[in-house]
C-alpha cells in the first residue's frame, strides 16, 4: 500500500477503537451518549491518536496499551472543538462538511456532550490501570500528562488567551503563546504520551515535545493559510472564520508569502529532529510532512 492508503486503513483502525471505547448501556442520559458518538465519529485526520500510536510503535512498544489513551486524546480534541463551534465562541454551524452538535442536539446538550467527552475521556484513559497492571507507573505518568497538556498550561490556557485577546491587535510572541498551547499541546501529548507508554526516559520524551511543538506551530500556520486561500467545500467548514470572528493570525501578522515560508523552514526542522532519533519510519515521516502541507 502506499502511504496514503496506509494512513487510511489506520483512520479505520482508530475509528473501531474509538466506538469500542463509547459509552454503552445508558438509560435515561442516553441522548448524551448520541450527541457523544455523533461528535466523535464525525470524521476528521485522527491525526492526534495516530501520532501517539507511531511514536509508540517506532519505540518499540507493543499490544494495545497504547489504546485507551488514543481514544482519550481525541475525545478531548473533539470536545475542544464542540465547544469551539459554540455561539459563544467561534459560532460555527458546520465543521468537516456535517453540522455541528449544537446545532444538531441544541446549545445546551452541545455543552454537556463536551462536558462528558472531556471527563469520558479521563475515565477511558483511567480503565489502563486494571487492564494493565504491570504498566501502572506508565499510566500514571500519560494521564498525568494527558491532563496537563488539555488544562490550564496546555489546550485550554492557549484558548483562554486566544479569547481575551480576540478583536485586538496583539504581537507575535503572544500569537506564538496561543499558537504552542491551544494547537501544539494536544499533538505534543500525542507524541510524548506515545514515548512514556513505550518506556522511554525523559530525555526521549522531551526530545517528542520539542518535535512536536514545531509540529504544531507548522500545523496552525497552514491553517491560517487555507482559512484564507480554500473553499468551504475543500475544508468542509467556513473559510474566513478568522476575520469574521476579529482574530489576529500569522497570516494578518506576516502575510501568505512569509507564512508559507515559515511553515517550510519550521516542518523542516521538525523532520530533521524527526529523522535525528533513527527510529523513525517512512510512514511517520510522510505523515508529519502531509499534515502540515495539507489542503484541508
Amino acid at each position: 500500500m502506499n502511504f496514503e492508503e496506509q494512513r487510511a486503513e489506520k483512520v479505520k483502525e482508530i475509528e473501531a477503537i474509538l466506538k469500542e471505547y463509547l459509552p454503552s448501556d445508558l438509560q435515561n442520559q442516553n441522548v448524551i451518549g448520541e450527541a457523544m458518538e455523533y461528535s466523535l465519529m464525525a470524521g476528521g485526520k485522527r491525526l492526534r491518536p495516530m501520532l501517539m500510536q507511531e511514536v509508540y510503535k517506532m519505540y518499540g512498544g507493543e499490544g494495545s496499551l497504547v489504546e485507551p489513551f488514543m481514544a482519550a486524546l481525541e475525545m478531548i480534541h473533539t470536545y475542544s472543538l464542540v465547544h469551539d463551534d459554540l455561539p459563544a465562541m467561534d459560532n460555527d454551524d458546520y465543521r468537516r462538511g456535517k453540522k455541528t452538535t449544537h446545532v444538531v442536539y441544541g446549545e445546551d446538550m452541545g455543552i454537556l456532550a463536551g462536558d462528558a467527552l472531556l471527563n469520558y475521556a479521563f475515565e477511558t484513559a483511567a480503565t489502563a490501570f486494571d487492564t494493565y497492571p504491570d504498566d501502572l507507573e506508565k499510566v500514571g505518568k500519560a494521564i498525568a500528562l494527558l491532563a496537563k497538556k488539555a488544562g490550564v498550561y496546555g489546550m485550554i490556557g492557549g484558548q483562554v488567551v486566544d479569547v481575551k485577546e480576540t478583536g485586538k491587535e496583539i504581537d507575535e510572541d503572544t500569537l506564538t503563546f496561543i499558537y504552542r498551547l491551544k494547537t501544539g499541546a494536544l499533538i505534543e501529548a500525542a507524541m510524548m504520551v506515545g514515548a512514556v507508554l513505550a518506556g522511554e526516559d525523559d530525555d526521549e520524551v522531551l526530545r517528542m515535545k520539542d518535535i512536536a511543538s514545531d509540529i504544531g506551530m507548522a500545523f496552525q500556520i497552514r491553517d491560517d493559510i487555507l482559512d484564507v486561500t480554500s473553499t468551504r467545500e475543500t475544508l468542509g467548514k467556513p473559510i474566513l472564520s478568522d476575520e469574521k470572528n476579529q482574530k489576529m493570525t500569522y497570516v494578518t501578522i506576516h502575510g501568505l508569502e512569509r507564512a508559507k515560508e515559515d511553515v517550510k523552514v519550521i516542518s523542516d526542522r521538525a523532520m530533521e529532529k524527526l529523522k535525528e532519533t533513527g527510529k523513525a519510519n517512512e510512514f511517520l515521516c510522510w505523515l508529519v510532512e502531509s499534515l502540515v502541507y495539507r489542503e484541508s
